[in-house]
């Protein structure tokens, strides 16, 4: 017994050597990963000559141009559609040519004042607004929802026709509600204002402050996202307030529409583009081994931003730390002399922020089997904080410990993971998308974050949002993990 204890000791102590035993090529790869290179791309990538990457631009064309050049200089493979680095897919765009105007007309004393409200703090222009201009009564219509087989119609009973709606994103069940899945349908963007169009609404304010591409165009709605400030003013005087209404409506499940008072005018000035085109841009770098390079290891980060809605948003935490953290590993992968035994590919997906459409392509038309893909590894606003994450680990061990490995052994940060789950609601991230498909999905993150996020906002700028020294050792860890996974 003694002996077989010493044996079982032995063996597992030979087996954490050879683990440890990096080939010096891989660890002068690893050390060559520098966040000076990194804050080079994200500076590159946060440029107004791109107009904010968004989905569909000119500026995404070059941006996606800018990658592949680099891809080719690394002599990263192409793997999108007919041997190049691109798979296009078919994604109407609407430029928008001003910030537009959003004023609110309040009658007090038998006078009206007009306010005028400002971007970005106070709204944004929808950014797939239809052109033109709307002056009308606004109504509060809670969260936009009409749900006739649970019972629900915050339009019960109000006129909206011709006026301008108010409604809230999301839906009165709750994350943690026990059946919050079947509201999930009308909680989506798309619903919400094709709802108000059929209700005859002349216009929308959707309450929150951040620039959205992911609601779809809709011929004759105008609308605007609005702040705190403007929700406060438009609820003036009628001895509710906002937050509280709500609320209410959470608990109670119930709608508390109401009417305003009050005149608002919306002025938009876009150009929608229907037959339009963007693409996602896939690269390999192919194994070594003559029957485990057919299998791939599939790494992705979303390229797009939120365009230029009437201000430039960099984009730079959201989602430049992502793509420039693969954009490292592609070319330290590459220039190894001795290539891992899996391939490696990289995937930087298209219209995400537009509603998970470069990733929905993608599954459904994969430049590679899918029972070959080992797994998929997402980075989205990876680039802020002082720890780091394989979010999904836990469901999949032997995705989990190369990269616990490899964190242990060289980068030493507080590391944290979790199981793999689908949200109960909408899902929000392109991992989510390749795990709903079947796929094993991860996502390497950053956690303990130490400066504001800034999210779909002009400030999201490499030097506010973004720290150098996390988004190296997340290329570091990522790089050493894949290596690791690539040749188990």
């Amino acid at each position: 017994m003694k002996k077989l204890q010493l044996f079982l000791i032995a063996l597992v102590f030979s087996f954490q050597a050879i683990g440890q035993n990096y080939p010096q090529e891989v660890i002068d790869a690893s050390h060559s990963i520098s966040s000076h290179t990194l804050m080079g791309y994200l500076d590159e990538m946060c440029h107004p000559k791109y107009e904010g990457r968004g989905a569909g631009s000119s500026g995404y064309d070059s941006i996606a141009n800018w990658v592949v050049q680099n891809l080719k200089q690394w002599g990263v493979k192409p793997l999108g559609d007919k041997n190049s680095y691109l798979q296009e897919f078919n994604h109407p765009y609407t430029q928008i040519n001003s910030a537009g105007a959003v004023e609110l007309f309040i009658v007090q004393n038998g006078d009206t004042l007009k306010k005028e409200y400002s971007i970005p703090d106070q709204y944004f222009p929808g950014s797939n607004s239809d052109s033109g201009e709307v002056l009308a009564e606004v109504v509060y219509v809670g969260f936009g929802i009409t749900a006739p087989n649970l019972g629900y119609d915050d339009y019960k009973g109000i006129d909206v026709k011709g006026k301008i709606v108010v409604f809230a994103s999301e839906s009165p069940a709750k994350s943690d509600h026990p059946d919050v899945e079947k509201w999930v349908p009308y909680s989506l963007h798309q619903y919400k204002f094709k709802n108000a169009l059929e209700k005859g609404a002349a216009g929308v304010l959707y309450v929150g402050t951040i620039a959205n591409p992911s609601i779809h165009f809709q011929k004759g709605m105008i609308y605007a996202h609005i702040g705190p400030e403007v929700v406060n003013d438009l609820f003036y005087g009628t001895g509710k307030d906002y937050e509280a209404t709500k609320n209410n409506i959470h608990e109670k499940m119930k709608p508390s529409s109401m009417k305003l008072n009050k005149t608002a005018r919306i002025v938009t000035s876009t150009k929608h583009f229907s037959n339009n085109k963007t693409a996602n841009i896939i690269g390999i770098v192919e194994g070594n081994d003559p029957e485990l390079k057919n299998e791939v290891i599939l790494i992705g980060a979303h390229l797009d931003g939120q365009g230029n809605p009437g201000v430039h948003l960099p984009g730079a935490l959201d989602n430049g730390t992502g793509v420039a953290d693969i954009m490292e590993v592609a070319r330290a992968l590459s220039q190894l002399k001795e290539k891992p035994k899996r391939s490696v590919a990289f995937i930087f997906i298209g219209a995400e922020e537009s509603g998970l459409i470069g990733s929905n392509y993608f599954v459904n038309n994969p430049t590679f089997p899918k029972e070959k893909t080992v797994c998929f590894i997402n980075l989205d606003m990876v680039g802020n904080g002082t720890g780091l994450a394989l979010w999904g680990g836990e469901s999949y061990p032997e995705i989990l410990e190369p990269f616990k490995k490899a964190n242990n052994d060289f980068v030493h940060r507080d590391f944290s993971t979790s199981l793999a789950r689908m949200p109960r609601t909408r899902p929000r991230s392109d991992a989510a998308v390749f795990l709903k498909a079947g796929y094993k999905a991860v996502s390497v993150s950053t956690t303990n974050r130490v400066k504001p996020v800034n999210y779909h906002h002009p400030k999201d700028t490499p030097q506010l949002t973004v720290t150098p020294e996390i988004m190296e050792d997340a290329s570091k860890m990522l790089f050493l993990g894949v290596w690791n996974l690539a040749n188990r």
